[in-house]
């Protein structure tokens, strides 16, 4: 796969211009929106959940950031990865290239868009009066397994979207449902050690309470929550590998 990148390095990378422009083409404020719509967006949860949900919890802001970082990127990701392919089928249909580059590409622009954000995060945290200690380090962990996570949901969605269009409005509700499930805005503290342990079922929870034991609660995470972490990203990006190795030249069929 990497060879194949290098092969056609110049292609992918203007591919990942292309989608980290197209995002901000016509709009007065460009990449700008990249530090301003997460913020926006935090401004309004936490005017409207502190009420409800955060009126007893510190550095409440830095707890509803958090979630609402890590969701933001897996969305953003896996939705551009779905529909990476049916949006560059005029490319691919004409020139022989690997189609799984599409899926990068916009798994790239993605990334990118997040650690614009990831600084406006930290930046909030001094503010919110986070103790800062070196253990801050190991969100590195988190991070590398959720960019393999999503590159192996982007395989999977973009690779099934051929086939079912239907998909996309499916995945719309599928989405809000999860954000709803990744205790964003609200602490599963209120639930029983058996609801609790039902949250570590999704894959995003895991990644988002990986950053709030380090950043917010000073600790590290035992080895068997390393374990789960990466065990998710590494069957994502798996079964992304096998499905689309299995129906990579049925593709063009389906344009």
């Amino acid at each position: 796969m990497i060879e194949k990148i290098r092969k056609n390095q110049f292609l992918f990378e203007e591919l990942v211009k292309r989608d980290f422009k197209q995002k901000y083409k016509r709009t007065m404020l460009g990449m700008a929106w990249s530090v301003f719509y997460p913020l926006l967006n935090l401004i309004v949860m936490r005017i409207i959940f502190t009420r409800f949900f955060g009126n007893d919890m510190e550095h409440y802001t830095t707890y509803l950031f958090a979630g609402n970082l890590v969701f933001s990127y897996f969305r953003e990701a896996t939705m551009g990865g779905m529909n990476a392919l049916t949006g560059n089928a005029h490319i691919f249909s004409k020139v022989n290239v690997p189609k799984y580059m599409f899926v990068l590409s916009k798994n790239v622009s993605a990334f990118i868009n997040f650690l614009l954000t990831l600084v406006v995060f930290f930046v909030f945290a001094v503010i919110d009066q986070v103790p800062f200690t070196f253990k801050f380090i190991l969100i590195v962990y988190p991070i590398g397994c959720l960019i393999v996570f999503n590159i192996g949901m982007g395989l999977i969605l973009s690779a099934l979207y051929m086939f079912f269009r239907d998909l996309s409005y499916l995945y719309d509700v599928f989405t809000t449902l999860l954000m709803y499930m990744s205790a964003i805005f609200y602490t599963v503290d209120i639930y029983p050690p058996f609801m609790q342990t039902l949250f570590l079922c999704n894959p995003v929870y895991v990644y988002i309470k990986y950053i709030r034991i380090v950043m917010l609660d000073g600790n590290i995470p035992s080895l068997a929550f390393h374990t789960l972490a990466l065990g998710y990203a590494l069957v994502a990006v798996l079964a992304g590998g096998i499905i689309y190795k299995k129906y990579n030249h049925q593709f063009l069929y389906y344009i």
